[in-house]
């Protein structure tokens, strides 16, 4: 049985289908949304629409951007010679939030899980490889989650990248196993790129 309009139902299932969003939150953001003033509804309209418009992923590092490269990237006071690699651009801006790393990063926008069907050639590997193979790269920092799927993927980066000669480290366990770095805090983020060891 139907209980609300047809758009109502609509705005329920496009909410219902973002990451994280059940059921009760969808039909909960839904009648917020209708609750709201039209210039508000317009306005979060046309930051969705925009930023699905205008955000790409830097040229460089495959950050996303609304540039086509990135401010971290242009920045001349950033060491392009060591290169953190990330899964994801919230975990480059965890990172950012310490404030104290120094490098340049690379997100690979994923990670290696079979079990998944993704590997290496789903993510930004190539990316990275040349980026390596064409820049002054002196160390590679390894920032992957600690999950199964990070480790499998910080294992492959090192085996691809030790050959070239290049120092390679993994940032150390502060980061406690199964957490996603987004949500950890900048204290415990920072030990773990100070304690990272050599792979």
């Amino acid at each position: 049985m139907e209980y609300y309009s047809s758009h109502i139902n609509k705005l329920i299932e496009e909410f219902s289908r973002l990451p994280g969003i059940g059921a009760k939150s969808a039909q909960r953001l839904a009648f917020h949304v209708l609750n709201m003033p039209m210039d508000q509804v317009q306005s979060l309209s046309n930051a969705i629409l925009n930023a699905k418009a205008n955000v790409q992923y830097c040229k460089s590092c495959y950050t996303l951007t609304d540039q086509e490269i990135c401010p971290i990237c242009k920045n001349p006071r950033r060491d392009h010679h060591v290169i953190m690699v990330v899964e994801n651009t919230r975990d480059l801006a965890a990172y950012e939030k310490t404030g104290k790393f120094e490098g340049v990063y690379h997100v690979l926008h994923g990670a290696i899980s079979p079990m998944l069907g993704i590997g290496p050639d789903d993510i930004k590997l190539k990316e990275l490889m040349q980026r390596i193979t064409e820049q002054d790269i002196q160390e590679v920092i390894i920032a992957t989650n600690s999950s199964l799927e990070g480790e499998t993927t910080a294992m492959y980066i090192s085996k691809l990248i030790k050959p070239a000669g290049i120092k390679v480290s993994r940032i150390a366990s502060g980061v406690p196993v199964g957490g996603d770095l987004e949500y950890i805090d900048e204290v415990t983020l920072l030990r773990a790129l100070e304690g990272r060891v050599e792979l």
